[in-house]
């Protein structure tokens, strides 16, 4: 049978990102997340539950995230699960986190729409101020000859008062 280990969860940082560096200088980022549900019970009344994510991510995923995502944020990533289990003054505990392999910005810092995608940032430019387009040029007032197409004769001028040719 097929393993498969995929995860993309959407939601906003329950604390800023904790950048930290393994023993070999990769950067290393810790961040949580937290994810909302909402639904109507059978009863009819509304209902959420809020479900707690804990997520690292390396390399030049790491920085930037360290750098442009902060507690509150909202924000989507790909990753993987990962299960971790310990032993602490003779109990066991354990738990699942997400592995970031790439994430998405939603929203902005000015609390508009969209970010840059992918993992890499890119600040939101202000497009150009339209510009006046030129004014067109005249076209000449004489008709180019024909090209020649070697072999080939020429069409006979047009009358005005020829047929018309079936193709």
């Amino acid at each position: 049978m097929a393993n498969y280990n995929k995860v993309i969860l959407a939601g906003n940082l329950t604390r800023d990102p904790q950048l930290s560096y393994t023993p070999t200088q990769t950067p290393v980022v810790d961040f949580g997340m937290a994810i909302n549900r909402t639904w109507r019970g059978q009863d009819g009344e509304k209902r959420e539950e809020t479900c707690y994510v804990d997520c690292r991510a390396f390399g030049r995923t790491a920085e930037t995230i360290n750098q442009y995502l902060s507690k509150g944020r909202p924000v989507l990533v790909e990753g993987r699960l990962r299960f971790s289990s310990w032993e602490k003054e003779g109990r066991k505990h354990s738990k699942l986190s997400v592995t970031v392999e790439n994430f998405q910005f939603l929203g902005s810092a000015q609390g508009g729409q969209g970010g840059q995608g992918g993992g890499s940032y890119a600040p939101q430019q202000q497009a150009p101020a339209p510009q006046q387009a030129p004014a067109p040029q005249q076209a000449p007032q004489q008709q180019a000859p024909p090209p020649d197409f070697g072999d080939e004769p020429a069409p006979p001028p047009d009358d005005g008062g020829g047929e018309d040719i079936p193709f």
